[in-house]
């Protein structure tokens, strides 16, 4: 994908990175948006030693999701960080990739909370994940 093709928001994720752990796990934004943010894993090099997507996986990828959305919502000389985080695990995926739908429960200027959806190829919801981040402005250098 060329620079060119890319949304204001992506632009954003490439400018700033994702971070070291999103990077090796394989995780890629699709979509960026401060009302919908779309994350791709693969279960391969993510699992656990009897071959299930690690349930730390999933919760990585809703973090990651969770968090730079918040962030993209806090704005220039502000900084959202993670206070709370928890998931639910109703399926196991054992390959291809799975899917992270994050979308916001609460938008406020001072904590955001959102949901994270994921999804193995077939659609089935594998983990739900809840972040609750707190906003905070950057200290003055």
């Amino acid at each position: 994908m060329s620079d060119t093709t890319l949304t204001p928001g992506l632009r954003w994720i490439m400018e700033r990175g994702m971070g070291t752990l999103a990077e090796r796990m394989g995780i890629e934004f699709t979509e960026f948006t401060v009302e919908r943010s779309v994350a791709t894993m693969p279960v391969e090099g993510n699992t656990q030693p009897v071959g299930l997507l690690h349930g730390g996986a999933y919760v990585v990828l809703g973090e990651s999701l969770g968090s730079m959305a918040a962030n993209l919502h806090a704005g220039p000389g502000r900084l959202a960080v993670g206070v709370d985080i928890n998931a639910t695990h109703t399926r196991s995926a054992t390959s291809g990739v799975v899917t992270g739908v994050c979308t916001p429960i609460h938008l406020g200027r001072s904590v955001t909370v959102h949901e994270i959806a994921v999804s193995d190829e077939q659609g089935r919801r594998c983990s739900t994940i809840r972040i609750t981040n707190m906003i905070k402005d950057l200290p003055e250098n």
